[in-house]
């Protein structure tokens, strides 16, 4: 080689190994147990602080690298209520709780949102369990007594950007498992979410005013819809995602209120529904509201022992009682695809 091609590698090598040292200098770790955090009593002792802590030093961090925020594997952490907001001044934040179990209080959680990522961008979530230990709850919601609390909804990502769910698994929760609202650009993948199918009102993943939602790979059986989208949601692909036990992959209720939204460009392909009380379902109101679903696709979905395949169900009344009967409602399914 040439003295000065050689003295040119010689220079981007350095370079490399610079940017290289540099990147990793910038990207830092927040453990969660050098906050306070307790993993090894059972779950016993409150670490929402410490989770909340490590939370805001990561979002508060200035390196250019990604701030990573470390469940460690192998601990079981009680959190009675985190919210995990933003705008962070990091470039990226990584949760990474790979091998941690983190658990609801029992029997009842008291709080309508247990775990919430509000104003975030950048922000991913990596493995993991949260088991939201709703057994007492659905008990109680069962029985109909009228002393239960609003049951409890595990994950939600709220008016943020560009937030990636991946290899979560949610268990045993009091409510829906996972909701997206008022959202964009967010990826769940790999996801398992499991409850029995006597579970009351736990919706797998749950979305609403959201646009840009991808759903892919998942496991999900549970008491309620395995995936919902609701008012405003748009552009949402449901790829490859296996629903059983549960009510089926649905689009409302929607026509409720006057003032919700249409929903529009819904794909589902690749799906698997067994045992499930429905299979692709779009349910409105019989409520003088406007409204439209427009652009959905549903394509290779393979459905087993689901009672009822494809259902269009303009005259939805859970419970059959006062039921609305005026005739207006949102406007039938345009420009949609089957391909079941």
């Amino acid at each position: 080689m040439p003295r000065r091609a050689h003295a040119h590698a010689a220079v981007a090598a350095h370079l490399l190994v610079s940017a290289f040292v540099a990147a990793v200098a910038a990207t830092a770790t927040y453990n969660v147990i050098d906050y306070g955090a307790v993993g090894d009593d059972g779950g016993v002792t409150d670490s929402a602080a410490a989770f909340e802590a490590a939370w805001a030093a990561a979002c508060a961090g200035d390196a250019p690298g990604v701030a990573t925020v470390v469940v460690p594997a192998g601990g079981m952490y009680l959190v009675s209520r985190a919210r995990f907001a933003g705008p962070c001044r990091s470039a990226a934040v990584a949760v990474n709780m790979t091998g941690a179990t983190v658990v609801a209080p029992v029997p009842y959680a008291g709080v309508q949102l247990w775990i919430v990522f509000q104003d975030v961008d950048g922000v991913s979530v990596a493995g993991g369990t949260l088991d939201g230990r709703g057994r007492a709850l659905w008990a109680c919601r069962r029985a109909r007594r009228p002393d239960c609390p609003p049951a409890t909804r595990s994950l939600t990502i709220y008016r943020s950007r560009n937030v990636a769910v991946r290899g979560l698994t949610s268990r045993y929760s009091a409510g829906i498992h996972i909701t997206v609202q008022a959202s964009a650009g967010v990826s769940i993948v790999d996801t398992v979410v499991s409850a029995p199918g006597r579970s009351p009102n736990t919706d797998g993943i749950h979305i609403k005013q959201s646009t840009g939602v991808t759903v892919r790979n998942a496991v999900i059986g549970t008491g309620d819809d395995c995936v919902s989208m609701v008012e405003g949601s748009s552009d949402v692909l449901i790829e490859a995602v296996t629903c059983g036990p549960g009510h089926g992959i649905s689009i409302g209720s929607l026509g409720d209120t006057p003032e919700q939204v249409a929903v529009r460009n819904i794909t589902v392909k690749g799906a698997a529904l067994a045992g499930t009380t429905n299979g692709l379902r779009i349910k409105t109101w019989a409520k003088a509201n406007a409204g439209a679903v427009t652009g959905v696709a549903f394509s290779g979905v393979v459905m087993r022992n689901v009672s009822n395949p494809i259902v269009i169900d303009q005259n939805y009344c859970p419970g059959n009682a006062s039921c609305p009967t005026e005739a207006r409602g949102p406007e039938p399914v345009t420009s949609s695809r089957h391909g079941c």
